[in-house]
């Protein structure tokens, strides 16, 4: 065939033409090429900050001197620290535990005449080491907090320099601030969000692709118990999946697990009626297999990923990201699991996220049904 041939290039014309039109038409092919990646982008550029500002510390002043009130109120106007003070370190110990509070500051008795005197009373720091990243940034501003004051102070006095203090921190729950006792939880939870969008999202595409859907349809089972019949092995697969990661854990990694096995069966429990809930209702939206998988992964592993807290800190992202990820179920999935792990069982903090992840799995499962009869109709 010659190129030259008039009728030749208009045939290859029109193959364009044609092609273009199928791209036009194909919403899939748009999200994939315009949407994913202003996400992606939108996502790096604002969601992603190693900067961890407005982190949550109490602190607790047992001198009540004018030294240490100064201090406390310096700390109070740092834009690094969401400050709390408590009456004594007993009362903010479990804001600690329940991931209120990042971390908890004690001025010790003796520290303005520690001002004066050699060595001078050390700030005792106390962070929740499961989150390795903040309890090292969090270490970090607080010694900088503290030398910045000594020079204000003798600035102020003028005198060339003061005392200089030191931060003796203590890391609960993780202390060797080993970064896999952060990661390894975290990475199970990713792992559930991927595996249950995935499993149920190919499985219900492919019987619409290969008509059997239909099939499924017109036999007397009701549309409920049609989609509760459909979840019920990938909810066993999904749960083998979390057996055999938390194996893995323990064992080869060597991570403590300090929780029950009844508290780490309902967290995941509650967690996959959500992600497989989710997965349900793409495919029953694509009944694609192709595009059920790009809207998966785009919908379930990367927000999991990113704005879960897994890697980066919430509480740093700018305030609208931070409201997006009210909408990721696997937001509410890490902290519990990594309590099971490091901390126990801490009803306090399981039990408000199971009702949250319950909720996400009674949302998607009614609109899975709806979208069936509409389907249907």
């Amino acid at each position: 065939m010659s190129w030259r041939d008039p009728s030749a290039v208009r045939r290859a014309a029109a193959i364009r033409t044609k092609e273009w039109a199928q791209v036009w038409r194909d919403p899939s092919t748009f999200g994939l090429v315009v949407l994913m990646p202003l996400i992606l982008m939108v996502l790096f550029g604002n969601a992603v900050s190693l900067d961890v500002r407005g982190t949550r510390l109490g602190i607790v002043d047992q001198d009540h001197t004018a030294a240490s009130r100064a201090l406390v109120d310096s700390l109070r106007h740092n834009r690094y620290f969401a400050l709390r003070e408590g009456p004594s370190l007993a009362g903010l110990e479990p804001g600690l535990t329940n991931g209120t509070l990042r971390g908890i500051a004690v001025i010790p008795d003796g520290f303005e005449q520690g001002m004066v005197r050699q060595p001078p009373r050390d700030v005792q720091l106390i962070t929740d080491g499961s989150q390795v990243n903040t309890a090292t940034f969090l270490t970090g501003h607080l010694r900088g907090a503290l030398r910045d004051w000594v020079e204000a102070r003798a600035r102020e006095a003028g005198q060339g320099g003061g005392p200089v203090l030191s931060i003796v921190p203590r890391y609960s729950y993780n202390p060797g601030l080993e970064s896999r006792y952060m990661l390894v939880p975290g990475a199970i939870g990713i792992v559930m969000a991927m595996i249950g969008s995935l499993l149920t999202a190919l499985i219900m595409a492919r019987e619409y692709e290969r008509g059997t859907m239909e099939g499924l349809l017109s036999t007397p089972v009701s549309i409920p118990a049609l989609v509760l019949s459909k979840l019920a092995p990938y909810y066993v697969l999904g749960l083998a999946s979390t057996g055999i990661c938390v194996l893995v854990a323990v064992y080869g990694y060597g991570l403590p697990f300090r929780g029950s096995i009844f508290a780490l069966f309902l967290i995941a429990s509650a967690f996959l009626a959500a992600v497989l809930g989710q997965g349900l209702l793409i495919s029953a939206a694509t009944k694609n297999q192709f595009v059920s998988t790009q809207f998966a992964l785009l919908s379930g592993f990367l927000p999991s990923l990113l704005l879960s807290g897994f890697l980066f800190e919430i509480d740093s992202m700018p305030r609208a990201i931070q409201w997006l990820t009210y909408i990721v179920p696997a937001r509410y999935l890490i902290p519990p699991l990594q309590s099971v792990f490091l901390v126990g069982d801490v009803w306090s903090l399981f039990l408000p996220n199971i009702l949250i992840l319950c909720g996400f799995g009674a949302f998607f499962f009614l609109r899975v049904t709806r979208a069936i009869k509409r389907r249907i109709a």
